[in-house]
């Protein structure tokens, strides 16, 4: 076994999912070998940074932020250009909604395996699913399979890919929060796409969120305040 095999780091957002994860992560290696990793890519929910470094602090993990504005300067979503409304509508099969960052997971997860490479870590995490997602293709299985195939490769490192969620609709994933302790964090995230807060309650991110605690019978600890 070599020195990393037991760390697992983390790709927190400081949302509902990446938190989830992150408590995943705590239970299935220990707090004392996760830390986590969050990126500044020039989003206009800024918000999101402070969200990520307060739960980390929350969970008393160690929380290191990366900038990577490149694709602020590419443009062309609603997340990262404010001349792109957010819409209260999702994809339809043949367009993705304007809320998709071409790559973005992609780089993220590589930015966090050159990271986890530095520092001895061989399992990263995280918070995409395919299920109750909004039609990101980066989101889906065979992509992350993918990626974690070339990233070894590229790497010349064995390096897992862990998706908790991957299969878990919103609400399982709250039913996994409240069994691993996380509920006090998500008073912390920050999940709405026009990055208000309190959240807007209308757009997809939030209209999906709203819908998982509901269906799971829990009271959004963000909305009823720490």
């Amino acid at each position: 076994m070599t020195a990393g095999a037991d760390k697992a780091l983390v790709v927190l957002s400081g949302g509902q999912d990446s938190t989830t994860c992150l408590y995943w992560a705590i239970d299935h290696f220990g707090r004392d070998a996760v830390s986590s990793v969050t990126f500044d890519y020039g989003q206009r929910h800024r918000i999101e940074l402070d969200c990520a470094r307060r739960v980390a602090e929350q969970s008393g993990v160690p929380n290191t932020c990366l900038p990577i504005d490149t694709f602020a300067a590419l443009g062309g979503d609603a997340l990262t250009d404010t001349a792109i409304e957010v819409s209260d509508a999702t994809g339809s099969d043949s367009e993705l909604p304007v809320t998709f960052v071409a790559g973005r997971n992609l780089v993220f997860l590589t930015f966090a395996a050159a990271y986890a490479y530095r520092h001895d870590i061989e399992h990263l995490v995280t918070g995409v699913a395919q299920t109750d997602y909004s039609g990101y293709p980066d989101c889906r299985e065979e992509t992350i399979a993918a990626l974690q195939t070339a990233i070894c490769l590229g790497m010349d490192r064995d390096l897992k890919i862990h998706a908790p969620l991957m299969h878990r609709s919103k609400k399982a994933t709250v039913e996994l929060a409240v069994q691993l302790g996380a509920l006090d964090a998500m008073a912390l995230t920050h999940t709405c796409y026009r990055g208000e807060q309190p959240p807007c309650g209308q757009c997809p991110a939030c209209e999906l969120r709203a819908r998982g605690f509901a269906e799971a019978g829990v009271s959004d600890p963000l909305l009823v305040g720490p």
